[in-house]
Formats: structure tokens, sequence, C-alpha cells
């Protein structure tokens, strides 16, 4: 690959990844619940998502992820339902002052980067990316295991560079709610931006 063929993957990627959608709505939501460490985690599980999707391009799965659309399917209903059990978690319990440092290690690093993975599989956009608008971008006949290791970079610190600003404020706005009425609304909006994530995939699920 040339230079300007990175440089044109690095944008494309960018501008995708900034656009607001299941993804950072459920890295801002689990900020708001779960604090800056967590959502960090989560973040690293949607980066794991995108190299996978990349990989599969590269390997010339494309057309394999076409064809055997009924298992992208599962994947996509599987990320609702999983967002759908954050919601209503945080809806009908939430967070309150006495367990916030509890609440924040529950599940570990772990379970947060394999929910950031699950929303990543199940997120049409990033489908979309990888299988519609990334092999416009990459020529993938003469593709080098050295390009390879040089989009994957690229990616991790795109999607990095992008994501972390996001729960980095949600986090900080969560620092700042203090009183059990702020953290029932705390509650409420991240069980409502999980929500939303989760009506996102599902309304593309098909």
């Amino acid at each position: 690959m040339t230079l300007a063929g990175f440089i044109a993957y690095s944008g494309a990627l960018a501008i995708a990844a900034a656009i607001p959608g299941p993804g950072v709505t459920a890295l801002v939501a689990r900020a708001l619940g779960s604090g800056f460490r967590s959502s960090l985690y989560m973040s690293l599980g949607l980066v794991l998502g995108d190299l996978c999707y990349l990989t599969a391009v590269i390997l010339g799965l494309a057309v394999v992820a076409q064809t055997f659309g009924t298992l992208f399917l599962v994947i996509k209903w599987a990320g609702v339902a999983y967002l759908a059990y954050l919601a209503w978690g945080l809806w009908t319990s939430g967070i309150n002052p006495a367990h916030i440092q509890a609440r924040k290690a529950k599940g570990g690093a772990v379970a947060s980067v394999l929910a950031g993975l699950a929303i990543t599989l199940g997120n049409p956009k990033t489908m979309l990316f990888y299988i519609a608008l990334a092999p416009t971008l990459i020529d993938l006949q003469s593709i080098t295991v050295t390009d390879y290791m040089i989009l994957v970079g690229l990616t991790v610190a795109v999607l990095l560079i992008v994501l972390v600003p996001y729960l980095a404020l949600a986090a900080k706005a969560r620092g700042l709610l203090a009183s059990p009425r702020a953290l029932k609304r705390l509650n409420r909006t991240a069980a409502a931006f999980m929500a939303g994530a989760a009506l996102a995939i599902a309304g593309r699920a098909h």
C-alpha cells in the first residue's frame, strides 16, 4: 500500500468512528455508569472488534460475510439483547453512593473487553465500513504482511484517539454527580443511552 492509501484509510476510519453510533453510545453509557477504567477496557473491546473485521476483509472473507448473512444477524441480535440487559439493570438498580466502587469493579477487565467486542461485532455501522468501504481503500490483491501490521497499528491508534475523549468526558461528568438524586438521573441517562444503542442496532438488524 502507498502512503496515500494509509492516510485515506485512517481518515475514513476516523470519520466513521467519530460519528456517534451504537458503539460510542454504549461506551458513553458505560463511562457514566462505571467510570473511566471500565469504559477504557470496553473501548479496547471495541477496537478488538474492528481488528476482527479488518482481518476478515484482508483474508478475503467479505464475500463470506455477505453470503452467510444469518450468522451476522444472530451476532447483531445477541448484541441487542446484551445492551437491553445492561439498560434494564441500570434503570432498575443502577448505582448509589454506597457501592459505586464495588460496581466499578464488577465483572472485571475481561468482561468489559468482551462487552465491547460483542457490541462491535453486532454494530451494523462497523460491519458496513469494513465490508463495503474498506475494500475500496485497501488494495486486497497486493497487500503484504507489513501493510497489514501497519493497518492494525493505524486502526488501534485512530480508534483510541477518537474514543478516549468520549469516555473521558462522560467519566468526568459522572464524577461530578454525588447526590442520590443526581445518581438516579445518571442511572436513567446511562440506561437510556444503552437502550438507544440496542434500538439502533435492532433497527438495522435485518
